[in-house]
């Protein structure tokens, strides 16, 4: 099984913690708006598909102003993205558990604020991502919902997946749904990446804290 993600407790990381998401919610964006009068037609395209449903985004938004920066591997990952958030064989109480996941491993503030209210539309309860976000292993999982945890927990601790964990997803999700979720994680990593290249934070909403991971 695994273990609790430990973070520091004492006063003065408590201190530190909060200097830091002072600083992240204060930070300015590396890339710059671009200008919708001056995109390139594959930047254009980009524009199109992330205002056509079901997606309702723009793109000087969140990773894919990043994304337009090299827009023809950017038309590439918005149809992972389509993929890996429409189509996949995780209903979205798990997906979204996935990308929230993903979020905690990177602390990404912006993937954790922009998913948050996706996951409890999604039927995951409140009290399982303020457990995520303080960094401790959720209390009152559902069957699956451990499945998926102890899967990609393990795979992001130990650069490994238990031979039980495995036998656990199976039983859960099939071979399928494994490589599902696993597509979900690896692409909210490099969304993760993006912008934390990016230095998106996005705006605060009802989302419990995500406080930074002692390793």
């Amino acid at each position: 099984m695994a273990r609790p993600i430990q973070i520091a407790r004492n006063a003065a990381s408590g201190a530190l913690v909060a200097g830091l998401l002072s600083f992240g919610a204060q930070a300015e964006e590396r890339f710059s708006e671009l200008r919708l009068d001056r995109l390139t037609p594959e930047q254009e395209k980009m524009a199109t598909m992330l205002t056509t449903p079901p997606r309702n985004s723009q793109i000087n938004t969140g990773p894919f102003n990043a994304y337009a920066r090299s827009p023809g591997l950017g038309i590439l990952l918005l149809q992972v993205s389509d993929f890996v958030r429409f189509n996949s064989s995780l209903p979205p109480r798990l997906s979204e558990f996935a990308i929230m996941i993903a979020a905690r491993q990177w602390t990404q503030l912006y993937e954790w604020r922009a998913h948050y209210p996706l996951a409890i539309k999604g039927g995951l309860d409140r009290q399982i991502l303020v457990d995520l976000g303080a960094g401790n292993r959720p209390q009152g999982m559902k069957d699956d919902e451990t499945a998926l945890y102890d899967y990609c927990t393990e795979m992001y601790r130990d650069k490994s997946v238990s031979d039980a964990s495995f036998k656990a997803a199976l039983a859960q999700f099939g071979e399928r749904g494994i490589m599902d979720l696993v597509g979900i994680i690896g692409y909210y990593d490099l969304v993760s990446m993006a912008l934390i290249t990016q230095k998106a934070t996005g705006k605060p909403g009802d989302e419990p804290p995500l406080l930074p991971l002692t390793r």
